[in-house]
C-alpha cells in the first residue's frame, strides 16, 4: 500500500511548497516558513496519531494500463489517475501537493536532491527572452497561459565516480621549412607519442528517465553536486517528480561514453605543439566505480505545434536555459510580401521624383 504524503502548514493547516528563494517550505495561505526538517519532524509526528487509510488501487474498468496508478487525494478525496513513475504531483481537483512516498522509498530512495534555486518567475522571464529574440515564431510560443505551463520537475540521474587509467598512442607531426636563398625546403618529422595517466571524475551525470530528451538534459549542465543534500520528501513538494525508469546497468555505456570522451580529450590537449595527431590507440580502465541515484532540478515547458514536439529546459539550479524553436512559414511569407511591395513602392516613388527633376 502507498501512502500519499502532504505537507500542511501547522498554523493554518494550508499546503506547504518548497520555496526556491528561502529554501524553506512556505505556506502558501499565510505566508509562513519552516525548515525542511521542522517540516519533517512534524509531519511524522503527525502520522503517528493518523490512521494510513490512503489507498493504491486498480480500477476495474477505466484504468487497465499497467502504466498508470489511481490514487485517493488525502485532502479533497479525488482520484488522482497518473504515470507509476511519477513520485511527485498535485491533485487535478484541490491543486494540493501530493507525494508518493512508496516512489521515494527503500531501493528507490534517491540518495541525494539538490534544490531548487531558480524560481518559476526567473524561468517564465527566461522563456520570453528567448522567444522575443526569435522575430518569426508562431503566436502560440508568445501566450501568456502557455508560459505559464512551465513546470518544475526533478529529474532522476545516476550519478558516476571512478578513477580512469589511461594508456593513450598517437601518431604525430612536426613540419618546419628553411630556405637557402636558392630553394625552399620543407621537411617532416613523425613521431609515435605515448600517454599514461590517471584521472578521476565525481558524479558523472546520466539522466535516468525516458521522460525527458537526454540530449536536451545534458546541454543545461553543469550541476553543482556539491550543493546536494540528503534526500527529504519535503523538498519535493509543490513540484514534479520521477522516479528513474532507467536503472544503474542501463546507464554504464553512457557513462562510460562521456568518461571516454573527456578522458582522451584531456590526454589529446597534451599533445600540442605537434601537427596532424592521430590516435593509434586508447586503452582505459575503470577502476573504484561507484554510483548514486539523484534527483536535479528543472524547469520545462513542452509544446506540440504542427505534429512536431517542441522541448524547452531550464536547470533548476543555475538558470542555464536551452530550447529550439520552430519558424512561422506564413508570417515569414507575410514579412516577405510587405518587405517588397514597400520597396516597390518606394522606387516608384524614386523614379517618379527623377523623372519629375529631369523634365
Amino acid at each position: 500500500m502507498s501512502e500519499l504524503l502532504e505537507y500542511k502548514c501547522p498554523n493554518c493547516g494550508g499546503v506547504l511548497h518548497f520555496d526556491a528563494p528561502s529554501q524553506k517550505l512556505k505556506c502558501l495561505s499565510c505566508g509562513t516558513t519552516f525548515d525542511v526538517e521542522a517540516a519533517e519532524e512534524y509531519n511524522n509526528a503527525e502520522a503517528v496519531n493518523q490512521d494510513d487509510l490512503s489507498w493504491l488501487y486498480e480500477s476495474d474498468n477505466t484504468y487497465k494500463d499497467q502504466n498508470l496508478a489511481v490514487y485517493i487525494c488525502q485532502s479533497c478525496g479525488g482520484e488522482v489517475v497518473q504515470d507509476k513513475t511519477t513520485a511527485a504531483s498535485s491533485c487535478p481537483f484541490c491543486g494540493n501537493a501530493i507525494i508518493v512516498t512508496s516512489e521515494v522509498s527503500g531501493e528507490l530512495r534517491p540518495d541525494l536532491v539538490i534544490p531548487f534555486k531558480v524560481t518559476k518567475e526567473d524561468a517564465k522571464n527566461a522563456y520570453r527572452k528567448h522567444v522575443q529574440a526569435q522575430k518569426l515564431v508562431p503566436a502560440i510560443f508568445k501566450n501568456r497561459d502557455h508560459i505559464d505551463e512551465i513546470k518544475g520537475v526533478y529529474v532522476p540521474f545516476w550519478l558516476f565516480s571512478s578513477d580512469v587509467d589511461a594508456d593513450v598512442s598517437y601518431r604525430a607531426q612536426r613540419t618546419h621549412s628553411y630556405s637557402d636563398g636558392k630553394y625552399r625546403y620543407v621537411e617532416t618529422d613523425h613521431f609515435l607519442l605515448k600517454r599514461r595517466g590517471s584521472i578521476a571524475f565525481d558524479d558523472v551525470p546520466v539522466e535516468g528517465s525516458t521522460k525527458v530528451s537526454a540530449e536536451m538534459m545534458e546541454s543545461i549542465e553543469p550541476f553543482n553536486v556539491s550543493e546536494g543534500v540528503d534526500f527529504e520528501t519535503a523538498y519535493l513538494s509543490g513540484y514534479l517528480a520521477n522516479r528513474y525508469d532507467i536503472g544503474k546497468e542501463e546507464s554504464i555505456k553512457r557513462a562510460n561514453e562521456r568518461i571516454k570522451n573527456s578522458t582522451e580529450s584531456a590526454f589529446l590537449g597534451t599533445t600540442a605543439g605537434y601537427g596532424a595527431v592521430t590516435t593509434v590507440s586508447s586503452h582505459l580502465t575503470n577502476t573504484d566505480g561507484k554510483a548514486r541515484y539523484a534527483l536535479l532540478p528543472v524547469w520545462l515547458l513542452s509544446t506540440i505545434w504542427r505534429g512536431k514536439t517542441y522541448q524547452f529546459a531550464m536547470n533548476g539550479q543555475t538558470g542555464k536555459f536551452v530550447g529550439d524553436l520552430p519558424e512561422d512559414k506564413a508570417l515569414t511569407l507575410w514579412l516577405f510580401i510587405r518587405t517588397a511591395v514597400i520597396i516597390t513602392l518606394i522606387l516608384v516613388v524614386v523614379m517618379f521624383v527623377i523623372l519629375m527633376v529631369t523634365r
